[in-house]
């Protein structure tokens, strides 16, 4: 009793217009893997995603959301609000996690899925935990990783009835943990709301599904990266998510043209396009059984419900076992820069580059008791950044996953701690996404960091400074070129210069790396390698990785 008291008085002095702590509402924060930017039907695909669909309809889609461009990254800046490398990276040893913070402000806590970060997700603040800690995962057999709280947990061939997959596992054990946390509530009602975060594995690679998910996409893809990319950029600009005078990026030259491939080529990849779009189908068809859920347990009104990818679309090709069939447990398919190209529409480049391609997240908000966008609301802000559309509203105004832990830190009534346990934690670098969920302008990032590699981004306003794998430094206007088509640097040398300074200041001060990443870039392009395409498969296995020369000669046998 003491307790909500406390709270009641606190969040009614921190959030507007909030007159009680039972209004501080659950959160559901949901991260697919590898899923490009325009992989979801509200962001042009032809991927059949009707509930994510629904909650851009009602709800709120963000075109400008930025993440890291790489797995593990992009969970650490959701987490803790912080620079990946800045937090400890996947130590998190100088990062606080949302966990930790809403937790110590009466929270309940709970997490399925990836992990992909050091130790288990009880040791960051997780009540309830699930999933695999590994990258990536057999989705049939699953790996060793796999636990249940701190508790090894042997992979099954069915889980409640259904032959075991583990996008589906995932949201079977979010529904379990959602009850848990409901009943707990029961107790403490107004002092009890939620934080349930969803990593999907989906659709990161191996490409994996059931045979009669993927039966649904026969025949969709034989018409090539090339016209369904055009396809793609079409619905985008009908939808509203971009303005027509961007630009749509032409196919580079280490993507073939689609009529340049042997009908057998063809044949074989519009086949593993068609696994992914089945992966991304399931993840859909599991948000629906979690909202349904939801709304069934009478919590769906006053939870905000938020959606997002890791990086871009993926172009490593790392196939193994291709003669064997997707739906096979010992299959192990990729697909690689041709369909990623596609993946990314309408921008350039992939996973792990900060030009637009890796970087660029659709991110869906939804929150029935505290959205403040409803559909068809012309304009919201000065400067017009709501704007409507077929598929619902959107919003132009930038935002990051380090946005996230502000966000949750307004709507919860916690503070960010100074010292976690022993770790001391850095000053946090997000900004809450609050203003824009009630349909106003917020004040923005003055600069925006990003580094995954040599490949490194920043942002100041509309202007973009971008370089790919060491390579030469290029700037753009995002306002007018957000498809990084017109290299404005040799035009603006001397803003390109601040901003490039300004990048290595918060790379060495903020970002703390090493020595050995703040090297200078070139003063040329930096050819970009990508993997054999069409690999014909050696096994089932992935690939290992190849020992270098030295290992092996230090372990070969004296000569006698």
């Amino acid at each position: 009793m003491f307790r909500s008291i406390f709270w009641l008085t606190i969040l009614s002095s921190l959030i507007p217009g909030t007159a009680a702590a039972s209004t501080r509402p659950n959160i559901v924060l949901i991260m697919a893997d590898d899923l490009g930017f325009s992989d979801l039907g509200c962001y042009g695909a032809e991927i059949r995603t009707p509930h994510l669909d629904q909650l851009a309809r009602d709800g709120l889609r963000f075109s400008q959301f930025y993440n890291t461009a790489k797995c593990h990254s992009s969970r650490v800046s959701l987490l803790t609000g912080l620079y990946c490398d800045q937090a400890g990276s996947a130590s998190l040893s100088r990062g606080a996690t949302i966990a930790e913070v809403l937790g110590s402000a009466g929270y309940s806590t709970a997490m399925a899925g990836k992990w992909h970060l050091s130790g288990n997700p009880l040791d960051f603040g997780f009540e309830r935990y699930w999933g695999h800690l590994s990258g990536a995962t057999n989705f049939f057999t699953g790996d060793n990783t796999f636990r249940l709280g701190a508790e090894k947990w042997e992979v099954p061939a069915t889980l409640n009835g259904k032959p075991f997959y583990t996008t589906n596992a995932i949201t079977d054990f979010a529904i379990e943990f959602v009850d848990e946390m409901l009943a707990g509530k029961q107790e403490d009602p107004p002092d009890s709301p939620f934080l349930l975060y969803l990593a999907y594995n989906a659709p990161h690679y191996p490409l994996q599904a059931p045979e009669k998910e993927i039966a649904k996409y026969k025949g969709v893809y034989d018409a090539g990266w090339d016209e369904l990319r055009k396809q793609r950029y079409r619905k985008q600009l009908k939808s509203g998510l971009f303005p027509r005078d961007y630009k749509l990026s032409p196919r580079p030259r280490h993507v073939p043209s689609w009529e340049s491939l042997s009908a057998a080529d063809r044949k074989w990849e519009s086949r593993r396009m068609e696994v992914f779009a089945a992966m991304v189908d399931v993840v859909d068809q599991n948000v629906g059984r979690l909202v349904t859920h939801l709304k069934k347990r009478g919590a769906w009104e006053n939870t905000l419900f938020l959606f997002c990818s890791d990086n871009g679309a993926c172009p490593f090709e790392r196939t193994r076992g291709k003669d064997l069939q997707p739906w096979d447990p010992k299959s192990y398919w990729c697909y690689d820069v041709g369909w990623a190209h596609m993946g990314n529409t309408p921008f350039r480049l992939y996973k792990q580059n900060q030009h637009e391609g890796g970087i660029s997240s659709p991110l869906i908000a939804h929150w029935p008791r505290g959205l403040k966008t409803e559909r068809g609301n012309p304009t919201a802000g000065a400067d017009q950044t709501l704007s409507p559309g077929p598929l619902g509203p959107i919003t132009r105004q930038p935002g990051h996953l380090i946005d996230f832990m502000a966000t949750f830190l307004e709507l919860g009534g916690a503070k960010y701690p100074k010292r976690v346990g022993s770790r001391t934690i850095d000053p946090l670098q997000g900004k809450s996404l609050l203003p824009i969920l009630q349909g106003r302008q917020r004040e923005g990032h003055d600069t925006l960091y990003q580094h995954f590699g040599t490949d490194r981004a920043l942002r100041q306003g509309d202007w973009k400074v971008v370089a790919a794998k060491g390579g030469r430094w290029e700037l753009y206007n995002m306002a007018e070129d957000r498809t990084e088509l017109n290299d404005l640097r040799r035009k603006e040398p001397a803003r390109a210069t601040r901003m490039i300074e300004e990048w290595f200041r918060i790379a060495r001060e903020v970002d703390r790396l090493k020595p050995g990443q703040l090297k200078p870039g070139s003063d040329s392009l930096s050819p970009l390698k990508f993997g054999k395409r069409n690999d014909p498969g050696a096994g089932a296995e992935p690939p290992k990785k190849k020992k270098s020369r030295r290992k092996k000669q230090a372990k070969a046998p004296a000569a006698p």
